[in-house]
């Protein structure tokens, strides 16, 4: 068997399952890719640094549920089969996709507007948390025992060909509609493409049969009745949980994220590069890159899947500060000729300087030092932090002049804030700092192999991550067992990577600041997985304990 020629059945194993999870992960992606659109749509009652934030948050809300999809569906997919659990999570995926495309904005509906689109994302994050581990585990527990690497590769390839699919869509649209139009209303035309997407997805899975290793459980009458208690329960099996989280997903997750979605933010939100740009290059890098993944998977079928990982975690930590320095270089140099002409100092009351994250949407940022750091922040620019007496209002010196700040809770606040912005504008402008990177200025060949670096370092860590999840836990309970910690380890460490990084460098005013995130986790992963994850190449998929 393990020598046998790949039959069409098993090809359209991997092909159904690959296609809907590529479906499924473009839905996912297109909250990320259009976060601006999304932040002046549905959270313009705020202001804007604010709005960011709550958008990337949430983007990250459907992250934050994906744990639980994993135990809701994962329960279900051990106890009734894998084929019809993944199916339901592809409809409540595409469904919930296509309302946010009809969803009024906030100037029409108020709040309730962000509350139904936090709504959408959440149903979406509960359906990915199961889709995820029934693909896997499916297409694993088809293939033969020296190609399991290979073969969910290309599940693995899934979340990245979704991303660029949605780049491309959103690139297209773009071009033909012009951004006048694509801003006004454009932005949603990707989300209602989804239907289609959808209808395919159903129609491919409908054809598929039940995975062989569960038909056999089933008939032998080995089914688990009680998959969470068994899974959770058990310190044997809880034991493997969670060295399958802080081992080997959660600094797989920060790698994948910061190479992947935290480039496109940086690009777009630090260093001003326009989003047709930006987008082209992710999508290049992306397409270079994607073929590793199935290398990767494959060589782990030779040589093993933990050391790939673990060198994949190791190797991006040490190099993530050198290569988005030099991403800035290239893409942005005239930002870095003026942040070392003119440099930036926010002289503030330490007190008055809140950490600009806020999980649940209810805090405002309105101190002096809060505003003067957030508008920093958000025009991606790095500054020194000086402390202030008490009772001072919070300053912005740039090179040798000085913009004052305002309180954010004064009667004339917004006013106050009108001519605050206007003013930095111009002082900015006249120290060389430019509002948008310049295009003929842009290094594209440079630009896309650093990105593609980091994309290959995404291949290393994802590529053999879903074969040694299923390894690592018996059928009976496969489906649950492996969900929660992919999904703790993607949907928590890894999605609320671009909120806690911006919320980092606003906080410290250095741009590459945030990445301290992803580099400590990365590098905890690697000190975990080393010391006490044991390889699983060779595992029999079959095995009950």
């Amino acid at each position: 068997m393990s020598h046998a020629p790949m039959t069409a059945e098993e090809k359209k194993v991997i092909f159904a399952s690959s296609l809907g999870t590529v479906f499924e992960w473009y839905d996912f992606y297109l909250a990320g890719s259009l976060a601006v659109y999304i932040s002046k749509t549905f959270f313009s009652g705020v202001n804007p640094t604010a709005a960011f934030v709550f958008t990337l948050l949430g983007f990250a809300a459907g992250f934050a549920v994906r744990p639980f999809g994993a135990i809701v569906f994962g329960r279900l997919g051990d106890m009734v089969g894998r084929k019809y659990t993944f199916l339901v999570t592809i409809v409540i995926m595409g469904l919930s996709t296509f309302l946010i495309g009809f969803l009024p904005g906030y100037a029409t509906i108020g709040i309730a507007a962000p509350v139904i689109f936090i709504a959408m994302r959440l149903l979406q994050g509960l359906a990915l948390g199961g889709e995820y581990g029934g693909a896997a585990t499916y297409v694993a527990e088809h293939a033969p025992s020296n190609k399991r690497g290979a073969w969910t590769a290309w599940i693995q390839t899934t979340a990245t060909l979704g991303l660029f699919i949605s780049l491309i869509v959103i690139l297209a649209v773009r071009t033909i509609m012009g951004e006048e139009q694509f801003s006004a209303w454009g932005w949603r035309i990707p989300f209602l493409v989804s239907i289609l997407l959808l209808a395919i997805s159903v129609w491919i899975r409908m054809k598929l049969h039940e995975s062989p290793v569960f038909e056999r459980i089933k008939a032998e009458g080995k089914t688990s009745k009680a998959p969470l208690t068994e899974a959770f329960g058990e310190w044997k099996n809880l034991k493997i949980v969670l060295l399958a989280l802080f081992g080997l997903t959660a600094g797989q997750a920060v790698v994948w994220y910061t190479g992947q979605f935290y480039s496109l933010f940086f690009l777009t939100q630090t260093l001003k590069v326009d989003g047709t740009s930006a987008n082209i290059m992710v999508a290049v890098a992306l397409l270079i890159g994607t073929p590793f993944f199935v290398f990767f998977g494959s060589l782990s079928d030779r040589i093993g899947r933990k050391p790939i990982i673990m060198a994949g975690c190791l190797i991006a930590a040490l190099s993530f500060f050198p290569l988005f320095k030099a991403l800035a270089h290239y893409t942005n140099p005239t930002l870095e000729a003026a942040t070392q002409k003119s440099p930036i100092v926010v002289i503030a009351n330490p007190d008055e300087c809140s950490f600009q994250f806020n999980p649940v949407g209810t805090a405002k940022f309105t101190s002096s030092c809060d505003i003067a750091k957030g508008a920093l922040s958000k025009a991606g620019l790095n500054y020194e932090n000086v402390a202030a007496p008490a009772g001072t209002p919070a300053q912005i010196k740039v090179g040798e002049t000085v913009v004052n700040t305002y309180d954010g809770k004064a009667a004339d606040a917004k006013a106050q804030g009108a001519t605050f912005d206007k003013t930095l504008a111009t002082t900015l402008k006249s120290a060389g700092y430019p509002p948008k990177a310049d295009p003929a200025l842009i290094n594209w060949p440079m630009a896309i192999v650093i990105l593609t670096i980091l994309v290959i370092f995404v291949t290393m860590v994802y590529g053999p991550i879903a074969a040694m999840l299923v390894e690592m836990f018996p059928a009976r309970i496969r489906y649950t067992s492996m969900s929660l910690p992919y999904h703790i380890g993607n949907g928590w460490f890894g999605g609320f990577l671009p909120a806690t990084a911006f919320a980092i460098v606003a906080a410290k005013g250095d741009i590459y600041s945030g990445l301290w995130y992803p580099i400590v986790i990365a590098l905890a992963t690697f000190v975990i997985g080393m010391l006490f994850v044991k390889d699983t190449r060779k595992s029999n998929v079959y095995h009950e304990d």
